[in-house]
């Protein structure tokens, strides 16, 4: 390879540094109204009346919006289950359930007139845990509240449990995790009378141009969206972003000015998507040398007051229920439930930490109760060439699992630093040290639930100066697409990467690309670069023999073209004067999976990565801090694009973990109401928290990836709480079983 593989400056670097990049606060234009958001501040009850009259007398406001201006109300991904204002005699849900909406001159006036905004609301009693929730005597939306299901039918799990020489029955709880991410929620919109055109900070460009047009009933054409800078996303920029577009389009409709709406970070806590809290029920069969026998698992996953991506969350919970284990007897049920609390949807990992905590603290529990080593156990277990996933998808290649178990053991000196563990906590009285194992499995990759959207289209434009232009579906949101994609482009046309730019996504110019989640990114917009760049690559190729050259070789930023080292600025000099088409668009899609949704089994995901943690950790028992000390972690991610950009996934993957293990948390009032905030009581790691982590990769190659990649984003995070809640465990020789483990829970544990 001449750049894949090896290490690179990254592309947005230098602007980004320099402040040079403009995100949704820094973008202006002229005439710009700004927005404001009104919240009725109550988690469940009847809008009854609401009077704008005294916001709309506030000097400088253009509009104040209510659900008679709505076109088309009607919101949500999966479900229609919510509004884009709650209509009087409708139901508020949670108590950031937006009743209007004001544009004004200043951001000052928006909000003055915001307060001004009247509303009589008929309080009904809030549903806030799932527990409650089940009963199903107040519904909070649609029919009952366990209104989502999805399960998994295989082998005969009641006989293989009693057949079992050990059954662990054990019950998980988790809670939100808040994104977290730097810049807040915003969109700025335009409508000039003929096309509604969006910027945002966004992850998925193409729902919010669905969403728009919907909700003004515009056709697609008339409505574009063009990505700016996004400062982080972590799955919260999925669906949201939406919500924030469909804001300010409404107030730009109304006053054909353009409109922006960036959220404080206030409004952005309390009313946009966070990970879903959960409880869950596992029993596992396990035989006397630790083989797993049979899983029976029962989830619920709190969705808060509407769906958002509910359905979709859960088909992952149900497809790592098992972890990364071979098992043939499987009984799984995921429910999904309505509170009166903040909708949940998308983060990084999308529903599977949840039930990774479950099933790796019952790994761990089964090899402590059965006298085996928690790396034998996993071991004895992992996924291998000829295994079945819990679905029962056969895995025939790019299966790293074991690889992945076996680089940690031996990156970590594992017998001696056991040993060391337990050498120190002999001679430590208040401190006490722990390892905890994860192995962890990911599929990449919407899977058979997702397959209609999982394409993507890329556009490579070779200019005549041998400068390149690469345009994407896919969204750069911090996890440095932008520089795989520019790697990819450069790798198969043979250029230099400082010669690429990669351009914003822009709707109006790219097809229907699928979301930026999933892992996805570098497998299907990668090989849509890739199959763009080389239908240009093999047309000069081809131009060039009938220009008489016999040998021709492809290099970095040189072509030898008859043993002759000729720039590739020079080569396209050459193809363009002969008017040599250097323009083209890729499009991939990958072959069609095989699943019954009905009893949740067959080919769930195209591929699957694997990753294996283990961590250390020290336990002050007279306070209960937990402080993480060092991290060893290996993922098998197929090819490695760029080393040190997937470098930088795991550490932050790691990290943001390593929050949702051990801090972060939300809590309500009896009334429904966040008392969390911001982040003056919201706590997530510092650097001073940051252990020494040792990543590694293992490479075994995806024949359908781009130069064999699969993916990392997700998994980076996946391997990081369940891993640290078994060294915790392993510390104090209790079993931790609810995330997060704040030191308040610690000494609960221990009193």
């Amino acid at each position: 390879m001449k750049l894949v593989g090896r290490k690179v400056k990254r592309i947005d670097a230098m602007e980004k540094a320099l402040g040079r990049s403009t995100y949704t606060h820094d973008f202006e234009l002229p005439g710009m109204l700004y927005g404001a958001v009104v919240y009725p501040g109550v988690a469940h009850g009847v809008l009854k009346s609401i009077d704008t009259s005294k916001a709309k007398k506030v000097p400088g406001v253009a509009a104040v919006a209510t659900y008679k201006d709505v076109p088309n109300n009607e919101l949500g991904i999966v479900t229609k289950d919510m509004h884009v204002l709650v209509p009087v005699g409708g139901k508020v849900r949670f108590e950031a359930d937006p009743v209007a909406l004001v544009a004004a001159e200043t951001k000052e006036a928006a909000e003055e007139a915001a307060a001004l905004v009247k509303f009589e609301i008929e309080e009904l009693p809030p549903v806030l845990t799932i527990d409650r929730a089940l009963k199903n005597d107040i519904v909070v939306n649609g029919e009952r509240n366990d209104a989502f299901h999805r399960k998994i039918r295989r082998g005969d799990v009641e006989k293989a449990l009693e057949e079992s020489h050990l059954v662990i029955d054990m019950e998980f709880e988790t809670g939100y995790q808040e994104h977290a991410y730097l810049e807040t929620q915003g969109a700025v919109a335009w409508w000039d009378g003929n096309t509604m055109t969006i910027w945002g900070s966004m992850q998925c460009p193409y729902y919010v141009q669905n969403d728009v047009a919907e909700v003004l009933r515009l056709p697609l054409s008339k409505v574009r969206v063009i990505q700016l800078e996004t400062g982080g996303g972590f799955g919260g920029k999925e669906d949201v972003p939406s919500y924030i577009a469909v804001k300010a389009a409404l107030l730009s409709y109304l006053t054909m000015k353009p409109v922006k709406l960036v959220y404080k970070r206030e409004w952005d806590f309390r009313e946009t998507s966070k990970r879903h809290p959960s409880k869950s029920r596992y029993r596992v069969g396990f035989s006397k040398d630790g083989k797993v026998l049979a899983l029976h698992a029962t989830v619920y996953l709190d969705m808060g007051a509407y769906s958002t991506l509910t359905p979709i969350v859960m088909y992952r919970s149900l497809t790592h229920a098992g972890s990364a284990y071979s098992i043939d007897n499987v009984h799984v049920d995921v429910y999904g439930v309505y509170t009166n609390k903040v909708p949940t949807g998308a983060f990084r990992g999308f529903g599977s930490p949840q039930v990774l905590f479950a099933m790796e603290s019952i790994m761990d529990e089964a090899a402590k109760r059965l006298g085996i080593d928690p790396l034998e156990i996993r071991m004895k277990n992992a996924l291998q060439p000829g295994k079945s996933t819990i679905t029962g998808h056969v895995l025939k290649s790019s299966v790293g699992a074991k690889q992945t178990l076996m680089a940690v053991k031996k990156a970590s000196n594992y017998e001696k630093l056991k040993k060391e563990v337990e050498e120190f906590n002999k001679k430590s009285v208040f401190l006490k040290r722990g390892l905890g194992w994860s192995h962890v499995i990911y599929g990449v990759s919407l899977g058979s639930a997702g397959q209609h959207l999982d394409a993507s289209a890329a556009q490579v434009h070779v200019k005549a100066d041998g400068s390149v232009t690469v345009m994407i579906g896919g969204t750069e949101m911090g996890q440095g697409a932008k520089t795989v994609m520019a790697m990819i482009a450069c790798e198969v046309l043979g250029c230099e990467l400082e010669k690429v730019t990669v351009l914003q996504p822009d709707t109006s110019v790219l097809q229907d690309s699928g979301p930026t989640v999933a892992s996805r990114t570098t497998v299907f917009s990668g090989n849509a670069v890739k199959i763009a760049a080389q239908k240009i690559r093999d047309r000069i190729v081809e131009f060039l023999k009938k220009e008489g050259y016999k040998s021709i070789e492809i290099g970095k930023g040189i072509w030898v073209l008859d043993g002759e080292h000729v720039p590739f600025g020079a080569v396209i000099r050459k193809a363009n004067d002969a008017n040599v088409k250097l323009v083209e668009t890729g499009w991939y899609e990958t072959p069609k999976l095989h699943f019954d949704q009905e009893t949740g089994t067959g080919e769930a995901y195209i591929t699957y990565t694997f990753s294996t943690q283990l961590s250390l950790v020290e336990v002050d028992i007279l306070t209960g801090r937990v402080q993480v000390k060092e991290v060893w972690v290996c993922h098998d991610i197929g090819k490695v694009i760029n080393p040190d950009g997937a470098i930088g996934q795991v550490q932050g993957g790691v990290v943001q973990g390593m929050g949702y293990a051990l801090m972060e948390e939300i809590k309500h009032d009896e009334k429904g109401r966040m008392i969390i905030r911001n982040f003056d009581n919201y706590t997530v790691p510092l650097i001073t928290d940051i252990p020494k982590i040792n990543a590694m990769f293992v490479e075994e190659e995806f024949e359908e990836g781009p130069f064999g990649a699969k993916g990392l984003g997700e998994p980076s995070l996946m391997s990081s709480p369940p891993s640290i809640a078994n060294a915790v465990s392993n510390a104090l020789g209790v079993r931790f079983n609810r995330l997060p483990i704040t030191p308040e829970e610690v000494l609960l544990k221990l009193s």
